[in-house]
């Protein structure tokens, strides 16, 4: 018996129950009552609550598949259970052959899962099969009864699972015990039961599973061999499912050969010493887990026995763009026991981007192996992670910075991600997270600042940063700026709107603009001087004129705004408010901040009074000049489409 916060006893074919160590809340959930007088000993199971089998089967049916993991896992820690008696000198007899075997009989309608292991005697059957001690039972029920895990776990019902899709089980074991008699417990899923005699030479268990009528898919090899690949491939004892087939030429199929299809690695990769693995290791391992993966960039192999045992393998996976995010890649393991592919709270939440195996025994896991619950280690093992993944992408940059950079894009999400969420990660990342400029050249963060703190400094001390989203779309904005001796970021990806913002906050004295948010001139204020401006009379006219021949566009308004420019720049310009647009940037990734994405867009159009063609609008302002300026600024904004576009084509024709 172990004790922790919670007491737990594990039978002799290794099915573990749990329940709480406060005895003056405990209380009697399965009571066996024989009857004395028969060979075959009767009895019928009490409950407290409400009858064990019609909570199985009215809660926990969403939930049935784990039935294989917790039959399959009880056989194979029965087997380690008997390696160890073994490896001690306590066994008699040679161990023999230990593999864990599953069987389908579509006839008999069975499912049976058996093993060679320590085995039970007909006490054992009574003390670990016939009563459960657990407590707060109807309370907890009451609020659990959506949640499979939650109950299994609680009650330790691993071996109970399998009446999830059976209408009877029985267990056929022999103990290793000297002298021990085979028995069989039969139980069909009401409250009666009998245990009797049962012939069997050999030491073990056997479960056998009557399939349910409406579970009968579990009866087929192929929805088996799905589950013992989730559940099982990893175990740690060979677990056979079958025979290994081959094809025959004469009867033009496959054929069963007389080799057993072992199902599992017993020794994966995650198991063993990183010095004893090679770089094609990693990669062969990382195929096995996503065959239809690319290669991964690098990965983290993670071992650690103090103040907690973990082990695990974090794979880096490419990203070919920001839609192919996928949480819930990273599969938690117990001891090789598949617990969960949601590791949120074992690890940071950024974190549930990269791919791989988590193992560790020290999690707090319910029988079932799938209820996480709150726990001290866990908070440690995720900082440790945490720690463990920010030295590798610092080893990787200062060792080999080239490296890194090919790899940037690829990963760059990933580290944005942990610096918006985390702000430890934040402290660590900063020294080697990369700003991308639009020629693609790569910088620190301390590196761009003094790139471009001698140009893009304001009259009021501010470093600005401009940015573009899109190099095609921006073009011309991105060529105006770096005519002036501006650099441009490049930011153009999912999580960069909350970037600007983040930067802004921990950067001291600065400001994000993208490029095409206002004129060139005034992306950067240098000094207080006002150009010479229209008379009022001339503003006003001129406004008028282009705001009729404005396009109606759905969700978009206009503000007309001449200003002098000079003479090279273009006549008209079409910008967008750096505010706004961020807003409505992030209202896609903020649920709270969804009413900015309802909100109309608002463009400015900019006319510019010192070029040729707008000063000879204000005097004599012709229909297909102004349509023709108004349209090339929607063009080179990607919003001339359709008729408009058609109009637009058969006017330059006429006009050139």
């Amino acid at each position: 018996m172990t004790t922790h916060d919670k007491m737990s006893v594990t039978n002799a074919t290794g099915i573990f129950f749990d329940f709480k160590s406060h005895a003056e809340t405990k209380i009697s959930f399965l009571k066996l009552l024989k009857n004395k007088n028969n060979m075959a000993q009767q009895g019928n199971i009490g409950v407290t609550t409400e009858n064990i089998f019609p909570v199985i089967k009215k809660f926990l049916y969403s939930d049935h598949d784990i039935f294989i993991r917790e039959i399959v896992s009880n056989a194979v820690d029965a087997t380690q259970k008997l390696k160890t008696l073994a490896s001690k000198g306590e066994l008699k007899e040679e161990a023999g052959d230990l593999t864990v075997r599953v069987s389908i009989d579509k006839d008999k309608g069975t499912l049976t899962v058996s093993d060679r292991g320590i085995g039970m005697t007909e006490e054992e059957i009574d003390k670990y099969i016939n009563q459960i001690a657990f407590s707060g039972a109807n309370d907890f029920l009451d609020k659990y009864k959506e949640d499979a895990n939650a109950i299994i776990g609680h009650f330790g019902l691993g071996f109970y699972s399998s009446f999830m899709v059976s209408k009877k089980v029985e267990i056929i074991t022999k103990s290793w015990q000297e002298g021990s008699k085979a028995v069989k417990w039969s139980c069909d899923g009401s409250p009666s039961f009998t245990i009797e005699d049962a012939e069997k030479t050999d030491r073990g268990t056997d479960i056998v599973m009557y399939i349910d009528d409406d579970c009968k898919d579990f009866l087929e090899k192929y929805k088996i061999s799905e589950l013992l690949n989730k559940y099982c491939k990893f175990l740690p004892v060979p677990v056979a499912f079958g025979k290994k087939t081959k094809w025959d030429d004469k009867e033009k199929k496959s054929v069963d050969t007389d080799e057993d299809d072992i199902i599992n690695d017993t020794t994966p990769l995650w198991t063993r010493k990183p010095s004893e693995l090679k770089d094609e290791d990693y990669k062969e391992f990382y195929k096995k887990l996503y065959p239809m993966s690319d290669e991964p960039l690098f990965w983290i192999h993670l071992n650690v026995d103090y103040p907690f045992n973990l082990t695990g393998i974090l794979y880096f996976p490419k990203v070919k763009s920001n839609l192919d995010i996928q949480k819930n890649k990273i599969n938690l393991y117990c001891n090789q026991v598949f617990v969960t592919d949601n590791v949120e709270g074992i690890v940071p939440d950024f974190m549930t981007l990269l791919h791989g195996v988590i193992d560790s025994p020290d999690i707090p896991l319910n029988v079932s192996r799938s209820y996480l619950q709150s726990d001290s280690n866990v908070k440690k093992i995720s900082t440790y992670i945490s720690k463990k993944v920010s030295d590798r992408l610092s080893s990787i940059f200062k060792s080999d910075r080239k490296q890194f950079e090919e790899k940037w894009d690829d990963i760059k999400i990933f580290i944005n991600y942990g610096m918006l969420s985390e702000s430890d990660f934040y402290d660590k990342a900063k020294a080697f997270a990369l700003l991308k400029d639009t020629q693609g050249k790569k910088y620190t963060f301390e590196e761009y600042q003094t790139l471009i703190k001698g140009e893009q400094t304001d009259k009021d001390g501010n470093l600005i940063y401009l940015y573009a989203n899109n190099k095609d779309d921006q073009y011309s904005y991105i060529d105006a700026a770096n005519a002036k001796g501006y650099n441009v970021l490049l930011m153009d990806g999912q999580l960069d709107p909350a970037m600007c913002n983040m930067y802004e906050e921990k950067f001291e004295k600065s400001r994000f603009t993208r490029v095409d948010s206002d004129v060139v001139d005034k992306l950067i204020v240098k000094s207080d001087e006002k150009k010479e401006e229209l008379p009022e009379d001339d503003k006003k006219a001129l406004t008028e004129t282009f705001k009729n021949a404005l396009p109606k566009l759905e969700k978009i308004e206009f503000n007309v705004e001449p200003q002098a420019l000079g003479e090279t720049a273009a006549p008209v310009i079409m910008t967008q408010s750096e505010y706004m647009r961020r807003m409505k940037d992030m209202s896609r990734l903020q649920p709270g901040m969804a009413f900015y994405g309802e909100m109309p867009t608002m463009l400015n159009l900019v006319l510019n009074t010192d070029h040729p063609l707008i000063k000879a609008s204000i005097k004599d302002a012709k229909t297909e000049v102004v349509s023709q300026l108004i349209d090339l600024a929607l063009l080179q904004n990607g919003l001339l489409r359709g008729e408009a576009l058609n109009k637009f084509v058969k006017r330059s024709i006429e006009l050139i």
